[in-house]
């Protein structure tokens, strides 16, 4: 796949420019007269380092993806065929990499792909559950209704992950406006009443000596304790990388007070959205608990997961292994093993999701008003400190001067 720079005319004569995604020049060509064009340049864009694509997290934007879907959904409930869908779609979306993906999906469905299939080879940017969904939305002749839900999911998946972050944000830019605040006193400010001190000789507060130390020990050692801070992440991020090592890491995050409730609730609404989502689509309910063990970002959570298929392919209960688990709230439990007796379990993992994302934005928005105030509080008493350090010890030598 490369990228070439095309100027074409219509056959009125005008000039139109662009760029354009192919394997090959008489690819563009043939693209080119389908829209009624006639290449006069066609020239290859060579890539470079200056030029290349290169991304960081998922390439694709949240609200691009879910437009791409709920505008795919409607070409095809308009009775577009998938491949001039496709086509359409790729001069329609804004995102460079999804131009690219459907470019090369595009030429995979000439060549006689099924939308899946040609979904599969562009792992970064369409999920193995997108793939799943799918693949699922054809065979049962719904890919219409199949996209709108996967539009929904998305929109869902990404609105309860933006609570989480909002509610984050706060305390993150409050730590560190105090860290730089105490950085810039313990660098510049501190080191300056020193000599102040040290003339009078007067006898310093604990709290003076404290602090005092505390730059001495900035100062003179701040590369010692970057060194360390250094190493320290490298070596958290490099344990809690290995599996074995990350269960325990989810572990303890399920287990932070407060923090953790509202992650357990956002793993919770996750799953069941996920999962529901599968069998709404009528995706095997063994395939869809494995691409759900996949997504969950959590190892204790997929653990039972697994523990679950396992205990559905020996002709057990699902909610099995979830009953002896603290993860899994009686709630999850009792509408999961509702929905097995009743068949409706699709439609319970729903009504769970929806219950959990509500909690998740009930809880993120009280979490928000109550960290405001503390973090204010403990950035007033870190500086106060600091400032008490330095004018205490000064009320006392200006007292001694007057005596």
């Amino acid at each position: 796949m490369a990228q070439y720079k095309y100027v074409a005319r219509d056959k009125k004569g005008k000039i139109y420019k662009g760029k354009m995604y192919a394997s090959s020049k008489t690819l563009i060509q043939k693209k080119l007269r389908d829209q009624g064009l006639r290449a006069l340049e066609l020239n290859e864009i060579k890539e470079t380092i200056w030029n290349k694509d290169i991304y960081i997290g998922n390439p694709v934007k949240t609200s691009d993806f879910v437009i791409y879907l709920r505008q795919f959904a409607t070409l095809i409930r308009a009775g577009v065929t998938i491949l001039e869908a496709t086509s359409i779609l790729i001069d329609q979306t804004r995102s460079k990499p999804l131009k690219k993906a459907l470019t090369e999906v595009e030429m995979d469905l000439r060549e006689g792909s099924s939308l899946s299939a040609a979904y599969g080879k562009h792992p970064k940017i369409f999920s193995s559950f997108f793939v799943n969904m799918v693949h699922a939305g054809e065979q049962s002749g719904s890919l219409d209704q199949t996209l709108e839900n996967l539009a929904e999911y998305t929109n869902k998946q990404y609105r309860t992950k933006q609570k989480i972050k909002s509610a984050m944000t706060y305390p993150v830019v409050v730590s560190m406006i105090a860290i730089g605040i105490v950085v810039f006193l313990m660098f510049f400010v501190i080191p300056s009443f020193v000599q102040v001190f040290e003339q009078f000789g007067t006898e310093l507060p604990a709290i003076t000596k404290m602090v005092l130390g505390l730059s001495h020990m900035l100062v003179n050692y701040w590369w010692l304790l970057l060194f360390i801070t250094v190493g320290m992440i490298v070596t958290i991020v490099a344990t809690f990388r290995k599996n074995t090592s990350k269960i325990y890491l989810d572990y303890i995050i399920l287990k932070i007070p407060i923090l953790g409730s509202l992650y357990h609730k956002s793993v919770m609404a996750r799953f069941t959205r996920t999962l529901g989502s599968l069998l709404g689509n009528s995706v095997p309910i063994l395939q869809a608990l494995s691409l759900t063990e996949k997504i969950i970002e959590n190892q204790v959570i997929s653990r039972v997961l697994k523990k679950s298929r396992v205990a559905l392919e020996q002709g057990k209960s699902m909610t099995d292994p979830m009953a002896d688990h603290w993860a899994f709230p009686e709630l999850v439990r009792q509408m999961i093993a509702i929905g097995e007796r009743t068949g409706s379990l699709d439609y319970m993992l729903t009504r769970i999701a929806e219950f959990y994302e509500d909690e998740v934005d009930t809880q993120a928005d009280s979490l928000k008003a109550i960290i405001e105030p503390v973090m204010l509080v403990v950035l007033s008493v870190i500086v106060g400190t600091i400032v008490m350090a330095i004018i205490v010890p000064m009320f006392e030598m200006f007292n001694s001067i007057n005596y």
